[in-house]
């Protein structure tokens, strides 16, 4: 939701006539554009040919701040809710998805620049997002995400980094900050004749909040383009992270409340840990004919993931895949016409080794040994027929063929293999209505489709052979623009879920157990607003700005043989960020900034074990004109609040149940940064 304002001048330039769409290219992502804010104009006005919600957050919104967590990009876009355990790591959900989950993210598609950051089962690692890296951050809520093959309940994030065709020459910022923060990062970028590039790079060391929780990461990012002709360009992408985290652990909620910086005196003992050295390799290839734009491209990645919990785990993890997109925009007679058709394959394999952790993350003997393969192929086509030059009618569908197959090496407790298929077919339909030029309405009916995950034994026999894929159709109707001083982005959505996957939790020293659910309901309200409370008359940009989004999550069980109408547990009904700033034209700004989680939620599925409500008062100050130098400080928690910032979702929870993360107290932090 943050600079929405500049979302709303982008979807000013929407309108096109029917003479100006057939001389006119369609534009897209990974078109070459200009330095400056060009590059995210050319990204709203691609996204905002979606009928449905979708946003662009601009590096703008997050870079005076501290980027630390993905939370610093998303914090103010409706829908989402962000829930931080540990160092990097936190829960991200959207419309609900992979509610039930405290590791791992699983119920929404996460790229880097197209590419598949999901490992092929569907699992993906938030710890390798470098939230100073980007240009800007692309989101598609539920089955919009459509354009990159994706149909799962909470959609897709594409982390865009920029190319050496809208990069500054030098970029670079030192943060600092309480329990031990210190973050350094760097870019640079350029072009020469038909060759452009771009790098980045990042070191990140903290102490963290809660004991047994420092962490060291180190990122890098980089591509070269180069363009064939004025229509033909292809562009190579490598990304490599090497991430050292230890692991607090849960603990029961009145010790999370009571002593919120200690750590599970077990998770110490055992020195839990994530480490993950990763590269990924990818290139994309982009062709126009006329009125038509093809793309494709191949990616492969490789993970070592080193993580004693409560076994040492040891698991490799090799992806690989392609993907090719054409996108036709032309007139049919007197009505212009888009069609989109697509296709993905991502495959895979994880080695896995799991071994006793004896005292302070030492190997011992082997407990488990398996291969796991996945296989995804997907193919997709949606076409965008216009009615009337202000009102388009969209209808699409995703067919996925997916398998899993775990080949258990360890049987001396019994031969674990197992495998599954699944062929699922997504449908939707949507009408999208330009009221004018600085004004739309949209509404949508869609299906999703998503299939377990490894983890947890998903695929083990025979304790989980009847689990079956999460099915859920979606209902969505919304609107968003702009005028001069206000703009505004509000959806209203139902999403009835069959087989839901839920993985609880129920032990503290065990992996979550995956379950289906017969019957839910996820539905809510997603209203994002920014205005201009006050400016002075005469003088450009000297005002004061209120940015707010409100999240309503109404979740619940439907007749459900356990747990009847109770409500899904581990999330906040209500969920409100908002920021009162003040800018001056020349580049100060300051202003206070609250989160509020009013209202109690629970922490299992019987709706026995409720948590708090809680607000977070926080304050900025900094300046900034764009370029040269600039920096900030600012205060977060200044009261101290003490609360629960995740749950481990249980069936059943009492006092006793450690399943609670605590959130982090007061701190401070301040940045400076430097372009060129």
């Amino acid at each position: 939701m943050k600079n929405l304002l500049l979302a709303s001048s982008a979807l000013l330039g929407l309108a096109i006539t029917p003479a100006v769409a057939q001389d006119a290219r369609p534009v897209a992502e990974g078109d070459i554009v200009v330095i400056g804010n060009r590059a995210i104009e050319e990204a709203e006005a691609a996204i905002r040919r979606t009928a449905g919600a979708v946003e662009v957050v601009p590096d703008t919104a997050f870079k005076n701040s501290p980027v630390q967590t993905i939370k610093d990009i998303l914090g103010y876009v409706p829908g989402i809710v962000v829930q931080p355990r540990f160092g990097d790591d936190a829960r991200l959900s959207i419309r609900g998805s992979g509610l039930s989950r405290n590791y791992g993210n699983r119920g929404l598609s996460i790229y880097l620049d197209g590419v598949p950051m999901n490992m092929s089962d569907g699992l993906v690692d938030l710890f390798e997002v470098d939230p100073s890296a980007y240009r800007h951050v692309e989101i598609f809520k539920g089955a919009n995400a459509l354009r990159y093959g994706s149909n799962a309940l909470g959609g897709a994030i594409n982390l865009v980094t920029p190319t050496g065709r809208d990069a500054a020459r030098f970029d670079g910022r030192l943060d600092v900050g309480s329990f031990g923060y210190v973050k350094g990062q760097a870019s640079t970028g350029g072009v020469s004749g038909a060759l452009d590039y771009f790098i980045t790079a990042s070191g990140q060391d903290a102490d963290g909040y809660r004991d047994h929780s420092d962490g060291h990461q180190v990122r890098g990012s980089g591509n070269v383009g180069y363009s064939i002709s004025p229509d033909v360009e292809t562009r190579f992408h490598v990304n490599a992270n090497s991430i050292r985290q230890r692991i607090p652990g849960e603990m029961t909620k009145q010790e999370a409340l009571e002593t919120p910086r200690a750590a599970h005196p077990a998770w110490i003992d055992q020195d839990q840990q994530r480490n993950i050295n990763s590269v990924r390799l990818a290139n994309k290839t982009t062709v126009r004919l006329d009125q038509t734009r093809i793309e494709f491209g191949l990616f492969g990645q490789h993970r070592h993931v080193m993580h004693p919990i409560f076994q040492w785990l040891d698991f490799k993890v090799n992806d690989y895949g392609g993907f090719v997109r054409a996108v036709d925009d032309r007139s049919l007679g007197d009505h212009r016409n888009r069609l989109t058709i697509g296709a993905n394959i991502h495959n895979g394999r994880i080695d896995t080794r799991q071994y006793i952790n004896l005292s302070g993350a030492v190997k011992g003997a082997v407990a488990a040994s398996m291969l796991d393969k996945s296989e995804n192929i997907s193919a997709y086509a949606e076409n965008a027929f216009h009615l009337r030059p202000d009102l388009s009618l969209i209808a699409g569908v995703q067919y996925l063929h997916a398998s899993r197959d775990r080949r258990d090496r360890f049987l001396s407790n019994g031969d674990q293999s197992g495998r599954k298929s699944y062929d699922l077919w997504s449908p939707r339909v949507g009408v999208l209505w330009d009221i004018d030029t600085g004004w739309q309405a949209f509404a949508n009916i869609s299906r999703s489709a998503e299939v377990p995950s490894y983890d947890a034994n998903s695929f083990a026999t025979p304790a989980s052979s009847n689990l079956t894929a999460q099915r859920a159709t979606t209902y969505e109707i919304g609107t968003r623009g702009g005028r001069e001083d206000v703009a505004w982005d509000i959806t209203l959505y139902r999403a009835e879920i069959r087989n839901e996957l839920q993985c609880l939790t129920t032990a503290p020293w065990a992996a979550c157990s995956v379950v289906n659910v017969d019957s839910t309901v996820h539905q809510g309200i997603e209203a994002g607003l920014e205005a201009v409370l006050l400016k002075s008359a005469g003088v450009a940009d000297d005002r004061v700005m209120l940015n707010l989004a409100y999240t309503y999550n109404d979740f619940f069980f439907d007749g459900d043989a356990l747990y009847g109408d109770n409500r899904l547990p581990g999330v906040p009904r209500h969920f409100l960020r908002a920021e009162l700033l003040y800018k001056h034209p020349e580049g100060f700004y300051a202003g206070p900034n609250v989160e509020w989680a009013p209202g109690h939620y629970y922490a299992d599925n019987d709706n026995s074990l409720t948590i708090g409500s809680y607000a977070l008062l926080n304050f900025r100050v900094g300046y900034d004109t764009g370029s040269g130098w600039s920096g900030y400080v600012e205060g977060r928690n200044l009261t101290d609040r003490h609360y629960i910032s995740s749950v481990a979702i249980a069936g059943t929870a009492g006092p006793a149940s450690q399943i609670f993360n605590a959130g982090t107290g007061r701190a401070f932090h301040g940045g400076l940064r430097y372009r060129w």
